[in-house]
């Protein structure tokens, strides 16, 4: 990803990145933890997951992470911090071990230990600031489609995750060439996923799309939905507002006419 300059936010460190990134990840992640101050914490999740899949595609992925115990887990890429708090509720009768989240947005990252309680860093996942072999498993949302260094990003996964350990991955992935172009995304094809892969030290477990999981249940969507009106009623006229929204009107199009899909992959590190 491009990295221009440097911000700080709570003390909360990272460089820079392209404006349509940042309106989407960045500024609308501060608005978005204003609004749930407004609507309620049981909102929270439901609006922090947003763009990461549904509780389906989360559960799926989890149940492929196999965590057990104290075992360490990392979040790249992870935004407000709503799939790995959904992920400590859902999973607390067998899993209590540490977690990192590493986001590289500044507002996301300070937004996401405001709201859930979790450390977050503000850290590019290509250039995780973790040891070695420091993580028994991770996952990364949304993430390898918004950079063109895929094989960067899955490397210094593969780095810090300690052999055999489990990834799983949301990828949004291009089934014929988009007919709209979208700043903030480089869709990759079914087949490089799985070269990338393989070339940075991955054995690929299971895959499925996500259009093959259940949807989001309606007091689950009715609490996102509240929290994007909340923001579209203080921030219509922002142009960073116009800006996510036209990047996530874009997306809609091109997964409705089947060009660019959502896939899940359970993977092991080798």
């Amino acid at each position: 990803m491009p990295q221009q300059g440097a911000a700080e936010i709570d003390g909360i460190r990272a460089v820079g990145a392209d404006p349509a990134l940042e309106a989407e990840f960045d500024t609308v992640a501060a608005w978005t933890e204003a609004a749930v101050a407004e609507l309620g914490e049981d909102h929270a999740i439901p609006a922090a997951c947003r763009g990461s899949g549904s509780p389906a595609d989360l559960a799926w992925l989890a149940d492929g992470l196999d965590l057990h115990d104290d075992d360490r887990f990392l979040d790249a890429g992870s935004g407000l911090g709503g799939p790995t708090a959904w992920l400590i509720r859902e999973y607390a009768d067998r899993w209590s071990g540490p977690v990192v989240l590493a986001e590289p947005m500044p507002h996301a990252a300070a937004a996401s230990r405001r709201l859930f309680g979790r450390p977050a860093v503000a850290a590019w996942s290509e250039h995780l600031p973790l040891a070695d072999d420091s993580v028994d498993a991770a996952w990364c949302l949304g993430v390898l489609d918004t950079t063109e260094e895929k094989r960067t990003l899955l490397a210094e996964l593969h780095r810090v995750l300690r052999p055999g350990g489990r990834l799983g991955l949301l990828v949004l992935v291009a089934r014929r060439e988009p007919s709209e172009d979208l700043s903030s995304n480089s869709f990759p094809s079914d087949e490089s996923v799985e070269r990338d892969l393989e070339a940075t030290g991955f054995h690929v477990l299971d895959r499925r799309d996500a259009a093959s999981t259940a949807s989001a249940p309606d007091d689950w969507q009715r609490r996102e939905e509240a929290v994007q009106a909340v923001i579209a009623r203080d921030h219509a006229d922002d142009p960073a507002h116009r800006e996510a929204e036209h990047q996530h009107a874009v997306l809609g199009r091109l997964m409705s006419a089947g060009e660019v899909v959502s896939v899940l992959l359970r993977s092991r590190a080798y």
